[in-house]
């Protein structure tokens, strides 16, 4: 009987560490997340589900054009890909992205462009749309892939680092889809 006893006590150490384990990776450094709604197509797509790396800003910082997670409001979360960075002033002029005046390339939006009837993403500056003149630090300008169809920084504003939740470029399901995004 009282190894019967010990056998059981083992498996319910086992389990409740496991449980531990998982709720620890998924709280502080990996977590599921779906796509929901059309604002980033083509790039993701709606219900694609995906993982967001929670600690890549905690050693790190966002980088342009990095598909980020962040708390939009108590209970809805957003995925877009950042424009912008901090100190730095966002505009779009004839469907090309400038930063700091000079002109970037948006290759991820290419195909889509050669697609679209007419411009892609409308002409603004950061002072338009945000009524600021440069990006606060701890903060970034974010924009759908999606642009005529995305509620971004161009109608939320900038995003406080502290709402991001992570950086994701890894979808997982469903396994016809499964992609590293670059």
């Amino acid at each position: 009987m009282s190894q019967s006893k010990h056998e059981i006590w083992e498996w319910i150490k086992a389990l409740v560490i496991a449980v531990l384990l998982a709720g620890g990776i998924r709280y502080f450094l990996f977590a599921p997340i779906v796509v929901d709604g059309l604002s980033m197509m083509p790039t993701l797509h709606d219900h694609y589900r995906m993982i967001v790396n929670k600690i890549s800003y905690n050693i790190g910082k966002p980088e342009r054009f990095d598909i980020v997670v962040f708390e939009a409001t108590e209970d809805k979360d957003y995925i877009k890909r950042v424009i912008g960075l901090p100190g730095e002033h966002v505009a779009y002029k004839d469907d090309v992205l400038y930063i700091n005046g000079e002109p970037f390339e948006e290759p991820y939006l290419d195909e889509y462009k050669q697609e679209a009837s007419g411009v892609l993403t409308y002409d603004f500056t950061l002072e338009e749309v945000t009524g600021l003149d440069r990006i606060p630090e701890g903060h970034i300008f974010v924009l759908g892939d999606n642009r005529r169809f995305s509620k971004d920084s161009r109608i939320i504003g900038t995003v406080s680092m502290d709402k991001v939740l992570g950086k994701t470029n890894i979808v997982y399901w469903p396994l016809s889809d499964f992609q590293i995004i670059k």
